[in-house]
């Protein structure tokens, strides 16, 4: 069984196990709770990574119980699930912090996937965008000194170089989310900071070209990868 710890919060109590059953079998801890009222209570006694939850419940339905959570942490991951497929219940959702929403019946594989991403996404904002040293390809990058060097050449890098390549880096060759970075270095996310960060990663590119196995690639409308390898393969 992994770190992970779901709250399921769901009310049929045939599709709860199975689900649960399911969640357990692809690894994760899971808590079952059969109403708002009861998962309010699991979560406040629990220490949580995901919740997962029915909208329509009996005592205590799942945007109340999710607002009342978030007002606890505001940081905790919440995937809607509900029989409807009304915009009003998708926009409430999304308004209470939802991280995704998935209308019944759904495909399992496409939940796990859902649930993948939030914990990988959560998991390199909390552990990883404190770290200070990467390797990426030949260049050594210092983003407490904010200096990054190859061989000798040394590039001094801005606060916002900095801590767009540190992301970049956190994220390496994988999707950097273009909103995610935006939020966290911008703190906005709009037109123009889009454009702003567009000048940034032309700059990183500039400092990038030393090492011709290190590219940033354009996700087009998703985000940026940095595209790098640890060390370089051996001849043959």
């Amino acid at each position: 069984m992994s770190d992970i710890k779901i709250l399921l919060v769901e009310d049929d109590p045939s599709f709860g196990t199975v689900l649960k059953d399911y969640l357990q079998v692809n690894d994760f801890d899971v808590n079952h709770a059969i109403d708002g009222v009861e998962g309010l209570e699991m979560f406040q006694k629990g220490k949580y990574n995901l919740i997962i939850t029915d909208v329509m419940m009996p005592k205590k339905d799942g945007f109340t119980m999710a607002k009342e959570i978030k007002a606890i942490n505001p940081d905790i991951p919440i995937i809607f699930l509900t029989a409807k497929n009304m915009r009003d219940d998708v926009l409430k959702g999304y308004q209470l912090g939802a991280d995704d929403y998935i209308t019944k019946p759904f495909d399992s594989e496409v939940l796990l996937y859902k649930i993948k991403a939030i914990i990988q996404r959560n998991g390199i904002n909390e552990e990883k965008f404190n770290q200070d040293e990467f390797t990426i390809g030949n260049f050594h990058f210092n983003a407490k000194l904010r200096q990054l060097n190859v061989n000798g050449k040394e590039h001094k890098l801005s606060p916002k170089e900095n801590e767009l390549l540190r992301m970049l880096c956190v994220y390496k060759n994988d999707l950097m989310p273009r909103e995610i970075a935006l939020t966290r270095i911008w703190n906005e996310d709009n037109y123009f900071t889009s454009r702003s960060m567009d000048v940034y990663i032309a700059k990183l590119r500039k400092y990038l070209k030393d090492d011709p196995d290190v590219e940033i690639v354009n996700i087009h409308g998703e985000g940026f990868r940095l595209v790098a390898e640890d060390e370089a393969p051996e001849n043959e």
